[in-house]
C-alpha cells in the first residue's frame, strides 16, 4: 500500500470528518437536538483516540496558533494530565475541561474546531460500531439527547442511530496508508488531546 504524504491523508481526513459531521447533523435534526443552553459540557468527557492521523492533524492545527496561545494551551494540557492521572489512581473517570475549550467550565467553543477529532464530532447522537472481532456496540448518545429519545419512545417513534462503522473503517485505512509499515511497531495511539499536546507530534519512526 502506498504511503501518503501528510497533506494528502489531511484531505482524505477531512472529508471522513465532513460526512461525520452530515450524519451527525442529520441524526441530530431528526431529533430535535441542540446544545444551545445545556447546562452540560461534552468538553468534560474523558476521551481517548487511537490514530496517528488524527493525532498529527491535531498537531498541524495547534503548530498555526500564535506561540503564547500555544503556550497557554501546553500549560493547560500539563495541568490536565496530571489531574487525570491523579483521578484514575484513586478509581475515579476524570472530568476535566479539555484544554483547548476557550470558555473553562462555560460553554465555550473549542479553540481548535476546524481540527477537532472523530470523537469530538460525534459524540451527542445515538451511534452504534461494529467491532472488528463483529460485537456491536451502541452509544445512546448524551444526557439531553437520551431525554429526547426517550419521548421519542414513548411516542412510538423510531429512534435515528448513525452508524459509525463504515466511517471507522474508512479512518482505519487512512491510518494504515498515514503510517505504513510502521504501523506494526508503533505503539499503540491511546491519549486524551491533552496527552497529545504534552507529547507533541507523533512519532512515525
Amino acid at each position: 500500500m502506498k504511503k501518503l504524504t501528510p497533506k494528502g491523508a489531511f484531505r482524505k481526513l477531512a472529508a471522513i470528518y465532513s460526512a461525520m459531521v452530515d450524519r451527525y447533523g442529520e441524526t441530530a435534526g431528526s431529533i430535535g437536538l441542540t446544545c444551545d443552553g445545556c447546562p452540560d459540557n461534552c468538553c468534560l468527557s474523558f476521551f481517548q483516540h487511537h490514530t496517528h492521523v488524527e493525532w498529527a492533524y491535531l498537531w498541524e492545527g495547534l503548530a498555526a496558533l500564535p506561540p503564547e496561545r500555544l503556550e497557554e494551551i501546553r500549560i493547560r494540557a500539563r495541568d490536565y494530565v496530571e489531574q487525570a492521572q491523579n483521578a484514575l489512581s484513586r478509581g475515579l473517570r476524570p472530568r476535566i475541561m479539555c484544554p483547548l475549550n476557550l470558555a473553562d467550565q462555560k460553554q465555550g467553543i473549542c479553540g481548535l474546531y476546524d481540527h477537532r477529532l472523530m470523537i469530538c464530532r460525534m459524540h451527542g447522537v445515538p451511534n452504534e460500531l461494529v467491532r472488528p472481532d463483529g460485537r456491536r456496540v451502541v452509544f445512546p448518545g448524551c444526557q439531553r439527547c437520551q431525554g429526547l429519545t426517550e419521548g421519542l419512545k414513548a411516542e412510538g417513534g423510531k429512534i435515528p442511530v448513525v452508524d459509525r462503522t463504515p466511517l471507522y473503517r474508512e479512518l482505519a485505512a487512512l491510518e494504515m496508508q498515514f503510517v505504513g509499515n510502521a504501523l506494526r511497531s508503533l505503539p499503540k495511539v491511546d491519549h486524551t488531546i491533552a496527552e497529545m499536546i504534552v507529547l507533541g507530534p507523533p512519532r512515525l519512526r
